[in-house]
């Protein structure tokens, strides 16, 4: 593992006499706001509406270490123990198996399935491989007879989005940080800036992580930065699965995860690979996707009488090499953005490394968002995905 991701940053007061300003109230924002008051920081988070209202309340609450490459092993590690640890104090979540597959003839998925969990094996992450009759045994629920090979990890869990972003807010203003809702800014970057209602306040540090919106709130403070925001689905509905079941599934056959929901099941995929104007995309699910999607979810959980209640559409950001962009862009300025759907899942890992990064800590180099010069041509991929 890499020591400085690693390492635990100790609270050393390092924030005292700091104004820190976080652009966007989402769960990466709240998370680094919450660690810079801890580090005794004077904290305000900017929110153009409200708490949540944007990526991380259209959010699926999947949450899995299952990555295959550093940094990326490390820090879905870090998160999860951030949400044990989190809901420790009080925060919604629920432990619970993830399993992702590859079905019999899909030769290039079954390889990439194997070589991914030989590899997380090698970085420490406790995934163990499954054939199709010990996947059948282990979660009788699921449609096995056409499976060639699976994964499992047993530290993966789940959450309510949008009640577990509320749970940090309360956390963070118990600390002492301000959150402005209905608040949309502008900032400046050369001396570090915030101007809301006209007023403009100068801040020691600004941190942007206004999810899809912060590629247009930097660019319009001068800075560029490589991130394309895309459009995803998402579905919820009741089962006929009785009170309790599991696991969490992400198909790669099939292109398409799910994972339990008070209301019975959520599921997603509909993925757009194109990019989407966060001010004017189409919330709502397409006509077709529901009873799209629910023939790929009913033939991976057979007895489930999947019956839709709801769907709905959300932004995710993608980057050129589909890491994120996490560190400054320019000096007393950063960002945290371009997580390819997974933002959410890493936010008790990034938004903690974000915070220890304004306070003088290493950051995460290999997200260091310079590393683009912000006008790079990429295509949008999908962000789940087994290569990651």
């Amino acid at each position: 593992m890499n020591e400085t991701l690693s390492a635990d940053p100790i609270f050393q007061n390092r924030g005292v006499g700091r104004e820190v300003a976080v652009v966007g109230a989402g769960a990466v924002g709240l998370t680094a706001a919450l660690w810079l008051a801890r580090e005794r920081a004077s904290v305000t988070v900017y929110e153009a509406k409200t708490v949540a209202s944007e990526s991380s309340g259209r959010a699926a609450g999947v949450c899995y270490d299952a990555f295959a490459a550093e940094p990326n092993a490390t820090l879905g590690q870090e998160a999860i123990e951030g949400f044990h640890s989190f809901a420790e104090e009080g925060a919604p979540f629920t432990p619970c198996p993830y399993v992702w597959l590859a079905g019999e003839g899909d030769e290039g998925k079954i390889a990439l399935v194997r070589d991914g969990i030989r590899r997380m094996q090698e970085l420490g992450v406790e995934a163990t491989e499954l054939e199709a009759a010990d996947l059948a045994e282990q979660f009788p629920r699921l449609r096995t007879n056409d499976i060639a090979v699976a994964g499992v990890t047993e530290g993966a869990g789940y959450t309510d989005p949008e009640a577990y972003t509320a749970w940090l807010a309360e956390q963070a203003r118990a600390e002492g940080v301000t959150i402005e809702e209905e608040t949309p800014v502008r900032i400046e970057t050369e001396s570090p800036a915030v101007i809301a209602s006209g007023d403009r306040r100068e801040v020691d540090d600004l941190v942007v992580t206004a999810g899809a919106h912060s590629k247009q709130v930097l660019a319009d403070a001068g800075v560029e930065i490589a991130m394309k925001p895309y459009r995803v689905q998402a579905l919820v509905g009741g089962v006929s699965l009785g009170d309790s079941w599991e696991p969490m599934v992400y198909d790669t056959s099939a292109d398409c995860y799910l994972r339990p929901h008070p209301e019975g099941l959520l599921a997603g995929d509909g993925t757009e690979e194109r990019e989407a104007d966060p001010e004017e995309y189409d919330r709502a699910a397409n006509a077709n996707f529901p009873a799209n999607l629910a023939d790929r979810v009913t033939h991976r959980v057979p007895d489930c009488n999947l019956d839709v209640d709801r769907a709905w559409a959300g932004l995710c950001t993608a980057t050129p090499d589909r890491d994120p962009l996490v560190g400054a862009v320019r000096e007393r300025v950063y960002v945290g953005t371009g997580f390819q759907g997974q933002g959410f899942m890493r936010s008790p890992a990034i938004g903690r490394r974000l915070a220890d990064d304004v306070l003088g800590g290493d950051g995460i180099p290999a997200f260091d968002p310079t590393r683009f010069d912000g006008d790079e041509s990429f295509e949008v991929r999908e962000g789940m995905a087994v290569e990651s």
